[in-house]
């Protein structure tokens, strides 16, 4: 069925607080998704995000980030108060400056773990109870190596004391007894935002707004998950990475991306059954409605560059388990709602697996111009795929545009039927309505293409850390207006 959806990290949402939460304003945003005719909602990855503020690397694939969590519901559940010195020093900040925040956010959730357990409430404290119970396969892990990692001044675990780093259970029994509330006070984070998320994804639902989410398809070299499952991965005999993920040298980046994220070693997956990436799934799918799995080609042969290496220019392809993983996954979860992000250099191999698979593949308009007839014109669109201007490692349509050079400008202005002279605005107001008009059963715009942003709201610049990377922030709620031109559209294109 032909549909659309914006893209708009939960972080990106107006707050008070510096960074967009699950709050009132999340839900004033599935508000205008309804009002503007829109079936799907999509975000990033929601894990709690380590160095450089990325949400593809993140401390936990199966936690949820606490900076997300909503402090004044707390203050409603009277778990802070409202004159909190601590609250008064987030408000009103215009980006999401994650390390500064967690500083703050994380004494805010401490006293409002206090509070519940002071509270008494024997109908809480069960839920809390079974809460841990039911997640304890990684939320005992996680609690633990945040805990770790608050000891050890938040070193990276690889650089952690010998016993700690390498899983010592008598070192690990005894320091969790030392240090039991503040491990209860991380698992009772995961609650409040897991319990929060929930509540919001149920009101989406009901309005008819479905969640479209983003699993990477590497964990974090700092992870819980490598930290506690070190087997599963190519590391050493001290944990220390033999193998790192990345992707070759091509035309846009002639040293190749060294994104340094520890391998899987699919020889013992394979031989457990993929269990780990079945538990991984299964998660998924309680959070999104629909999951875009991120360098979806990575599972027929990954690009493995050796550890030591600073660039990504000497690597070799490997085997990955091609549809053996996805069929175990059928096997175990039935119809799971996946997309396969299918972007980057491409095989023939590749392609049969994703064709086998039946998922959905991704088409990006801005990769679309370079002269050619290239796939990712809209007349070569297949049904079964999801259009997209560009994604959040893009440039917006207005800034991408602006950056083109006069040969390019003039093969979109053709494709378009518009004017060469035509502003970045204009261009992109044409973009959208192509997107829409595209035989892709799925088209998602970001939320900066509807407002008709440059380039100062860009997401994210692949490969870098800083340059404002996962900070920008709208700054209010899209206005009846955009809703009603958008809704105008996705009814002109049958979405």
């Amino acid at each position: 069925m032909r549909s659309s959806g914006i893209l708009l990290h939960i972080t990106s949402l107006p707050s008070p607080y510096g960074i967009g939460t699950l709050g009132r304003q999340a839900y004033e945003f599935v508000d205008f998704l309804k009002k503007a005719g829109q079936r799907y909602w999509q975000i990033l990855p929601l894990g709690p995000t380590g160095f450089g503020d990325s949400p593809y690397q993140c401390y936990s694939a199966f936690a949820g980030n606490p900076l997300l969590i909503d402090l004044p519901s707390l203050v409603s559940a009277g778990l802070i108060e409202r004159d909190d010195p601590d609250l008064t020093v987030m408000a009103e900040r215009k980006f999401a400056d994650n390390a500064q925040l967690f500083t703050f956010k994380k004494l805010i959730l401490q006293k409002a773990y206090a509070s519940f357990r002071r509270s008494g409430r024997k109908d809480a404290l069960h839920e809390f109870d079974d809460f841990c119970e039911e997640n304890a396969s990684w939320l005992d892990d996680y609690a633990l190596f945040m805990t770790l990692k608050t000891a050890h001044a938040q070193m990276m675990w690889t650089m952690w004391d010998e016993p700690y780093r390498l899983h010592d259970e008598k070192a690990l029994r005894e320091f969790s007894e030392a240090h039991s509330d503040e491990i209860l006070s991380w698992k009772f984070m995961q609650y409040l935002f897991f319990d929060q998320y929930s509540r919001l994804k149920d009101y989406a639902n009901r309005k008819g707004i479905l969640i479209y989410g983003d699993m990477p398809i590497y964990v974090s070299a700092d992870s819980s998950d490598i930290w506690a499952a070190p087997q599963m991965f190519m590391v050493d005999k001290d944990r220390h990475p033999v193998k790192v993920a990345g992707c070759p040298p091509d035309v846009f980046s002639p040293t190749g991306q060294l994104w340094g994220n520890p391998l899987y070693d699919w020889d013992k997956m394979t031989a457990d059954g993929y269990k780990w990436w079945v538990e991984r799934v299964r998660a998924a799918s309680k959070l999104f409605d629909l999951t875009r799995i991120d360098h979806f080609r990575g599972f027929e042969s990954f690009y493995a560059i050796p550890a030591e290496n600073d660039t990504a220019e000497e690597g070799e392809w490997l085997p990955g388990p091609g549809k053996a993983l996805f069929d175990r996954i059928k096997a175990e979860l039935g119809g799971v709602e996946l997309v396969a992000e299918d972007l980057g250099f491409l095989t023939p191999e590749v392609h049969q697996m994703l064709h086998e698979c039946g998922y959905p593949g991704m088409n990006v308009t801005e990769f679309a111009f370079g002269g050619d007839d290239s796939g990712y014109l809209p007349h070569n669109y297949v049904r079964n795929s999801v259009v997209y201007i560009g994604t959040h490692d893009n440039d917006t349509a207005a800034g991408w545009y602006d950056s083109c050079d006069k040969a390019a400008k003039k093969r979109i202005c053709n494709y378009l039927g518009i004017k060469r002279s035509s502003s970045p605005e204009k261009v992109t107001k044409h973009l959208i309505r192509m997107a829409m008009a595209s035989p892709s059963d799925l088209c998602i715009l970001q939320m900066q293409d509807i407002l008709g942003l440059g380039t100062s709201a860009r997401m994210n610049i692949p490969s870098t850390v800083g340059n404002g990377n996962w900070a920008w922030r709208m700054e209010k709620m899209p206005d009846k207006k955009t809703a009603k031109r958008l809704k105008k559209l996705t009814k002109t294109y049958f979405r």
